[in-house]
């Protein structure tokens, strides 16, 4: 199962509803965890961190990020995507309206479960946007931008980066918790249950059957043909 880009001119029509889709849900899921108050992925520990000292929205600050770390990008000579750009147009609006619909100052149990909720359309809206094939978004290609140029792998690139950005998010205020925690260990093994479900594979469709037919075009047609 591939998850490299796939150029839009390939069936957009089914991939582009599913990218904004995903991404929407993502966004939506990051202001259930918000309104859980027990705890942050690490960029949304920083987004929260700055939310403190700006003044200006959660969702707005994440799109800045995502400008930001975008032009990260350049000496690292990545090259951006329609689903870069669509990331930093969608997560942070979407996000702002879930904060806008849930409440907040919920009991407990309900703050529970929001924070389960929260984790699990996480990882099933990362699933939707990265199976639709369109491009990392500007965290993603971040990581991988620093992998080829450092020659590490990808598992401590990545983890060097959320620990910077965890740190410096809890030191501006940001919520740190238990479910920072529970993100991190679930949010893993959920997309990549999805994953599956949701990766566009018509590329793959297409080389498997010329893979198929070609036999039948050197041995003749079969039985009954």
């Amino acid at each position: 199962m591939s998850l490299s880009y796939v150029p839009l001119r390939e069936r957009p029509a089914r991939r582009l509803p599913q990218l904004v889709a995903g991404l929407f849900l993502y966004g939506f899921s990051v202001a259930l965890m918000i309104r859980s108050g027990l705890g942050l992925a690490p960029w949304s520990v920083l987004n929260e961190g700055l939310a403190h000292h700006l003044p200006l929205s959660f969702g707005t600050l994440t799109n800045l990020i995502g400008v930001a770390v975008l032009l990260l990008w350049i000496p690292l000579r990545q090259r951006p995507t329609l689903g870069t750009f669509a990331n930093i147009l969608t997560v942070g609006w979407s996000c702002d309206l879930g904060l806008w619909l849930l409440p907040s100052g919920l009991a407990l149990p309900a703050r529970a479960a929001l924070l389960a909720a929260g984790i699990l359309l996480n990882g099933l809206s990362i699933a939707v946007y990265v199976g639709a094939r369109c491009g990392p978004g500007p965290r993603d290609g971040l990581m991988t931008g620093l992998t080829a140029a450092t020659g590490r792998s990808v598992r401590t690139v990545r983890t060097a980066i959320e620990v910077v950005v965890l740190a410096a998010g809890w030191l501006l205020g940001g919520g740190v918790g238990i479910g920072t925690v529970l993100y991190a260990v679930s949010v893993g093994p959920v997309a990549q249950y999805w994953m599956p479900r949701f990766t566009y594979r018509g590329d793959e469709r297409v080389g498997a059957t010329r893979r198929t037919r070609r036999p039948c075009a050197e041995t003749g047609p079969g039985p009954g043909r």
